[in-house]
C-alpha cells in the first residue's frame, strides 16, 4: 500500500470480483472506476446481495480484487499502525476484555506504551460516550454501545482511512439515528477518510459527502451524486428538508431501476 497524501485515498480503475460456486465462476461486481479523496466521506448504497460489502472488502485489502487496479494511499501514520482500519455490521469486541482493553487493543499490538495508550483510550471513550462504562464487558453492554466500542478500537489505531460495512444494520431505528448523530461528529473532529457500505438511503444522505449506487450483481456503480447539505449536520432534522426527499427519490430510482440511463453519470465515481 503506498504510503503518500497525494491524489486520491482510494482510487479504483476497472475493479472487478469473481468467485467460484461449485463449476461456475460469479461476478460479484465489474467495471467499477472510483476515485475517493483524502477526508473524504464517501457511502456506497445497494441492495443486498449487490457486492458491496465484497467491494468493501477489496478496498480494505481484506481480498484481493481478479480485475483492474486498486492504489489506496494514505498518510504514514508511524509506530507501525496500519493505513486503514474496518468497522463490521457485527459487533467484534473481545468477550474477555473490558471496555478499556478492547479499545486500547490494536496500540498495544503494534507496541504503544502504556501512558500513550491511556491518554488515548481515555479521550476515545470521552468522545464516543462510553467513559462511564470504561470497565464494563460486552455482555453488559447494549447493541449501540458495542458499535460505539468497535468504532473507537477502530480510530484507536490512528488509521488515515476507515471502512465501514453496514456498522448500524442491526440497530432498532431509533440507536441507528443516535449512533448516525455520533458518525457525523466523530468524522467533523477527526477528518478520517470513511467509505460506508448501507442500503438505508436515509442513512447514505444523512452521512455522507458523496453516495455512489450499486447495481444488482454484478455491482457497478450506476450513480455518483454530491450531497448537497453543509455541515455540520444534524440527522434528526434533516429528512424535513425538500431537497432531501428529492436526492432520496432519485437514489431510490437508480436503485430499482437498470441503471442503464444513469450509468454514465456514475463512471466518473
Amino acid at each position: 500500500m503506498a504510503r503518500t497524501t497525494s491524489g486520491y485515498a482510494i482510487e479504483g480503475t476497472g475493479l472487478g470480483k469473481s468467485f467460484a460456486v461449485g463449476r461456475r465462476e460469479v461476478k460479484a461486481f465489474a467495471g467499477i472506476d472510483l476515485r475517493v479523496g483524502h477526508g473524504e466521506f464517501v457511502a456506497i448504497l445497494g441492495a443486498s446481495g449487490g457486492g458491496k460489502t465484497t467491494l468493501l472488502r477489496v478496498l480494505a485489502r481484506l481480498e484481493e480484487h481478479t480485475e483492474g487496479q486498486l492504489v489506496v494511499r494514505a498518510a504514514d501514520t508511524g509506530s507501525g499502525r496500519p493505513p486503514s482500519a474496518t468497522v463490521f455490521q457485527e459487533p467484534s469486541a473481545f468477550p474477555w476484555m473490558s471496555v478499556r482493553r478492547n479499545i486500547a487493543y490494536g496500540m498495544w499490538a503494534v507496541g504503544v506504551g502504556r501512558a500513550e495508550q491511556r491518554r488515548e483510550v481515555d479521550r476515545l471513550l470521552e468522545m464516543v460516550g462510553l467513559s462511564a462504562f470504561a470497565d464494563a464487558y460486552p455482555h453488559e453492554l447494549s447493541g449501540g454501545m458495542k458499535q460505539r466500542v468497535a468504532v473507537a478500537r477502530a480510530l484507536a489505531v490512528g488509521s488515515e482511512i476507515l471502512f465501514m460495512d453496514e456498522p448500524f444494520g442491526l440497530l432498532d431505528e431509533q440507536t441507528r439515528l443516535a449512533l448516525q448523530q455520533d458518525l457525523i461528529r466523530i468524522w467533523e473532529q477527526t477528518r478520517k477518510t470513511i467509505v460506508f457500505v448501507t442500503h438505508s438511503i436515509q442513512e447514505a444522505i444523512v452521512l455522507a459527502d458523496r453516495v455512489l449506487v450499486l447495481s444488482s450483481r454484478p455491482g457497478r456503480i450506476v450513480l455518483s451524486r454530491e450531497v448537497p447539505f453543509g455541515r455540520p449536520r444534524n440527522a434528526f432534522d434533516l429528512g424535513r428538508d425538500p431537497a432531501f426527499a428529492e436526492l432520496a427519490a432519485e437514489l431510490h430510482d437508480a436503485l430499482v431501476g437498470d441503471g442503464h440511463d444513469s450509468a454514465k453519470q456514475g463512471s466518473d465515481a
